[in-house]
């Protein structure tokens, strides 16, 4: 063996040379890229209308209508009701070959909905196919959890965490983390759960046209509830899971391919422990009655809290009841001391799910579907001030199919009077429905022909 081929030997000049390269060429890109940021920013265009009028000086008397009006489009575009001229938004070099490898992107919202259906779809996609690389790209902090189950994953914190970065420049960051890793993995699928697709990442994907791009968009939105008129194109493939009622559609008119699923559940019941091995690990007793208790923020220590207000009401109405209080991964700990109530700080709880008796929980949606899956009655906190999520209406299904109560004011009294109320629902059996995700994943290679 020469001493250029052993293991840690120096490169030779011609792999220097390629490097260099290489590396010049990804900064030329890189370069041009961010001169077209600049030229797509608001005061170079506003500047270049002013420009513009002053080379040709007989625009000069229609500034004072002109002006405004360009300013008034550019304020659409950037409120997402107007498309950008396809100038600011051209193709790049792009791989002109693609792996086995899938590239999700779960946005972070107040809770893990966006994250759990990912969670769900990349778990059904490696079943389908072991052989495929599945990867995450998210601002969702809880990064263990894929970790755990071997799907490698790339980070970047939400705007919001940095100090002093501005909306542009966290989607700057988005797009060059994107493009780096579309470079690295050559992804044959990129797929989208989110309400409004970022910019960064809609200039990442139009980089890609072999790679097909799917937004996983869950539908209840609200009248009048509208999304960037421009993003929806970038997309080969919208997915809709449903609903407990029927999806308000928008008025915006798009030509691409949509496909409707049944709602997307991360646990099924064959992953569920036996009310017995549940309630060992939660160290309740298999003769008492239990409730799962999820209401997201809350301070326990207020006694006028509704989390603090529903405790009380349950340990009033059952003082042998137990009550496991949900904690999410991505807010604060909950600071309370009861010999009869557990802490849950796991994810997913809904492995716990057999262990209970009666729940409490926000009108979420994948709270709802859950507990309608498990058969659980439950007491549902709708909240009413969620722009793109109509949570009452959702709610209101769990009382026309008699398994829930909605309390859509609440106080000392509607609590206590709802749970009284709720004592008198039986638990049912556990839904068993086909796979919405093996049926998603089977049209998907019927949609793709692969």
């Amino acid at each position: 063996m020469s001493e250029g081929d052993s293991i840690g030997s120096a490169p030779s000049q011609k792999d220097l040379q390629t490097s260099a390269t290489l590396l010049a060429s990804k900064q030329l890109l890189r370069y041009k890229r961010e001169l077209l940021r600049m030229k797509s920013s608001v005061t170079y265009r506003l500047g270049e209308h002013l420009t513009d009028s002053i080379r040709s000086p007989w625009r000069i008397p229609f500034l004072p209508i002109s002006f405004p009006f360009h300013t008034f489009l550019l304020g659409l575009e950037k409120m997402g009701l107007k498309s950008p001229p396809i100038r600011y938004n051209p193709k790049h070099e792009s791989p002109q070959v693609t792996n086995n490898t899938t590239i999700l992107f779960p946005t972070n919202g107040v809770g893990f909905g966006h994250f759990t259906r990912m969670y769900a779809v990349a778990k059904a996609l490696r079943k389908a196919d072991p052989d495929m690389e599945i990867i995450f790209f998210t601002p969702m902090p809880t990064l263990h959890i894929p970790y755990c189950e071997g799907f490698p994953t790339y980070h970047v914190s939400g705007a919001y965490k940095f100090k002093n970065m501005s909306s542009s420049q966290w989607n700057t960051l988005i797009e060059e983390q994107l493009l780096m890793i579309f470079e690295i993995h050559k992804p044959r699928f990129f797929m989208f759960d989110g309400a409004f697709p970022y910019r960064g990442m809609l200039n990442a994907i139009n980089a890609n046209p072999i790679m097909k791009k799917i937004w996983l968009r869950r539908g209840m939105f609200k009248p009048g509830t509208k999304i960037p008129v421009d993003s929806i194109s970038f997309f080969d493939l919208i997915i809709h899971p449903g609903d407990a009622v029927p999806v308000i559609e928008n008025e915006l008119q798009h030509n691409v391919e949509v496909l409707h699923v049944p709602p997307i559940i991360l646990v099924n019941e064959e992953e569920m422990m036996t009310k017995e091995n549940a309630r060992n690990r939660l160290a309740i007793p298999l003769d008492a009655t239990a409730w799962y208790v999820q209401l997201g923020a809350g301070q326990i220590n207020d006694i006028e809290s509704e989390i603090r207000l529903t405790i009380d009401s349950i340990l009033s109405n059952d003082p042998d009841a137990y009550i496991v209080l949900g904690e999410s991964m991505l807010g604060d700990r909950i600071k309370i001391s009861h010999s009869r109530v557990r802490i849950l700080r796991d994810y997913p709880n809904a492995i716990f799910f057999k262990a209970f008796d009666f729940s409490v929980q926000a009108g979420g949606y994948n709270s709802f579907h859950e507990m309608r899956r498990s058969g659980i009655p439950t007491l549902f906190y709708p909240n009413m001030n969620t722009g793109m999520d109509d949570q009452l209406a959702r709610c209101r299904i769990a009382e026309d199919e008699q398994w829930g109560i909605v309390v859509k004011k609440r106080d000392e009294t509607s609590i206590q009077q709802a749970i009284v109320n709720l004592l008198s629902i039986s638990k049912t059996p556990y839904q068993s429905v086909s796979n919405p995700l093996s049926e998603m994943i089977q049209r998907l290679d019927e949609y793709f022909e692969i």
